[in-house]
């Protein structure tokens, strides 16, 4: 019998993935009307009637930026599993792995300016017309053909993986901490309960930063919020779809909300500017 010829420590690893969900359930129904995710201060701040606009946004860890990787190694995987010769396919599947891989890494390491990168654009367009000129550039590209870059699938996946963790715990971290902005203040969410603060709009200000060009093609760019209070360390976000952020966080920025019963004492109207 199965039962019979399982000891106790089997028992246990196989209990242990059922007994965390009924763990994460059971806290799920004792917290969740505590919990503030950053989904449930979006539908707050879309139910309240005096808040027109508003943004919630947090940091993404920089190993978003990986996502070209990340999508260039499921697909060097899936080539390398059907392609019925590995010898020379599986090395310029490895050589142009191995570039995009390359260039996410500059991405992630130095922060480049349009003149930087025009500047490196000319650098190799000059360097490619004197390797022609001086006859060496097909032993330059010899010489990358013999680095025979030859990868295994099981690793391209690997890689894929670790990025996408990378990834999946930096937004599952962006759920309980993260920043609302909205006309009149701004909320720093800290930690997966009501712990926060609330800042006034006269107390912080706002700048976008995409100064570094790549980053910004990807779609990513910073919101800086610095505050009056000169002891207080700026908060830097680094957030996708910078261009659309950008534009949600001008207009609320150039906004006052003013609730309704306040409105309706001083006599202004649904449709009047203020």
């Amino acid at each position: 019998m199965l039962a019979e010829a399982w000891t106790w420590q089997k028992w246990m690893v196989f209990s242990l993935p059922f007994a965390l969900v009924v763990l994460g359930v059971a806290a799920w129904f004792v917290l969740r009307k505590t919990i503030r995710t950053r989904g449930r201060v979006n539908r707050s701040l879309r139910e309240d009637p005096d808040i027109n606009e508003w943004l919630v946004v947090f940091n993404w860890s920089r190993k978003v930026l990986y996502l070209p990787t990340v999508l260039a190694s499921v697909l060097a995987a899936v080539l390398m599993y059907f392609l019925p010769e590995r010898g020379l396919h599986a090395t310029i599947i490895g050589g142009v792995w191995l570039g995009v891989f390359f260039l996410n890494f500059l991405v992630d390491e130095y922060e480049m300016s349009v003149k930087v990168l025009l500047i490196i654009v000319l650098c190799v367009f000059l360097l490619v017309l004197w390797l022609v000129f001086m006859d060496w550039l097909h032993p330059f590209a010899r010489l990358f053909r013999h680095l025979g870059v030859a990868i295994s699938p099981t690793v391209y996946l690997l890689v894929a993986g670790m990025f996408l963790i990378a990834i999946a715990i930096s937004w599952l971290r962006g759920l309980f901490y993260y920043v609302a902005i909205t006309p009149n203040y701004l909320n720093i969410q800290i930690g997966p309960t009501e712990t926060g603060e609330q800042v006034s709009r006269e107390e912080y200000s706002t700048r976008v930063d995409t100064g570094d060009f790549l980053e910004r093609l990807l779609g990513y760019g910073r919101i800086i919020i610095t505050f009056a209070d000169q002891r207080r360390q700026p908060l830097v976000l680094l957030v996708g779809r910078i261009g659309t952020v950008a534009s949600r966080l001008e207009s609320i920025r150039g906004k006052l909300a003013v609730d309704r019963y306040q409105a309706h004492r001083e006599g202004i109207g649904p449709s009047d500017d203020i």
